[in-house]
């Protein structure tokens, strides 16, 4: 009995692989799969709604930022920026976008706000607020209580305003569409001429605000419309209020509003890493 347990023994030990057999097919395996990664933005196509940064007319560079996107992952860009443009032309843009393209699109980011800051748009209210009788039940029979219920304020004539207005429109008009906002960049110095000066964003605007105050909201806005946010103002590291990052801007004495080829190549690669946790189709 003991001679068959010991040729079983040495048959299943002939037949196991070894520890490291066992690693190096792991191995393999995983640099298959390394090798078949497919970006999950690749291939697809994608509108860009903003203003002079996302406008293919704007000078300064070449290679705009979504057409980086377009060389590394293949995806075809439907750009609707216009220069100078504020969050009140989103709708504009959306209407346009369906009449070329109808539902043929994958995503929509939108690159938006710096203008609404330089323009001294007030911030304004998310909400209004107004007590309603409403039907309600918890451990005791159903009753009719005062609550107080919240409605987005539609206005153009503040910046939360126009938000409301814009998400409010696109999540109806695209609701099986991906869609992604973008916080504005920061911004420095810019002179286009004695009617054109835009001073660095450590200066309120006319309205008293900070850039801050217009990056917050886009923040917020994604909660309160529940549609991501990427923060590209802070991940992609663009800071023109300093000496030395101004190489990534049109010109360091005029132009430190927009960025150069090498500045939208650094947003690019940003946002690819960026899309990664993001699905672009449902």
């Amino acid at each position: 009995m003991r001679k068959l347990f010991i040729t079983a023994l040495l048959c299943c030990t002939v037949i196991l692989p070894t520890l490291a057999q066992t690693k190096a097919k792991n191995t393999d395996k995983n640099a298959a799969k390394a090798q078949t990664f497919t970006h999950p933005w690749t291939g697809k196509r994608v509108a860009y709604f903003g203003d002079s940064i996302t406008d293919p007319g704007t000078g300064g560079s070449e290679t705009k930022f979504w057409g980086y996107l377009q060389e590394w992952l293949q995806i075809t860009p439907l750009v609707y920026g216009v220069g100078g443009r504020q969050w009140n032309d989103i709708p504009r843009q959306a209407n346009k976008l369906r009449e070329e393209h109808g539902d043929n699109f994958d995503a929509i980011l939108i690159f938006m706000g710096t203008n609404d800051y330089n323009a001294g748009l007030p911030i304004g209210e998310w909400f209004e607020e107004k007590y309603e009788r409403v039907e309600y039940a918890a451990g005791y029979d159903k009753r009719m209580e005062d609550r107080k219920r919240r409605y987005p304020i539609m206005s153009n004539s503040t910046y939360r305003g126009r938000l409301n207005i814009a998400l409010d429109s696109l999540k109806r008009m695209f609701p099986t569409k991906q869609i992604v906002l973008l916080t504005p960049i920061h911004r420095a110095y810019f002179y286009a001429g004695n009617r054109n000066v835009q001073c660095t964003e450590d200066y309120t605007n006319r309205c008293g605000e900070y850039l801050d105050a217009y990056v917050e909201s886009i923040k917020e806005a994604g909660q309160i419309w529940a549609v991501p946010v990427i923060d590209l103002g802070a991940v992609s590291g663009l800071y023109p209020m300093h000496e030395e990052h101004k190489q990534y801007f049109v010109n360091k004495d005029t132009d430190a509003l927009h960025p150069n080829d090498v500045g939208h190549e650094r947003m690019a690669r940003t946002l690819m890493y960026q899309l990664l946790t993001l699905p672009c189709t449902f």
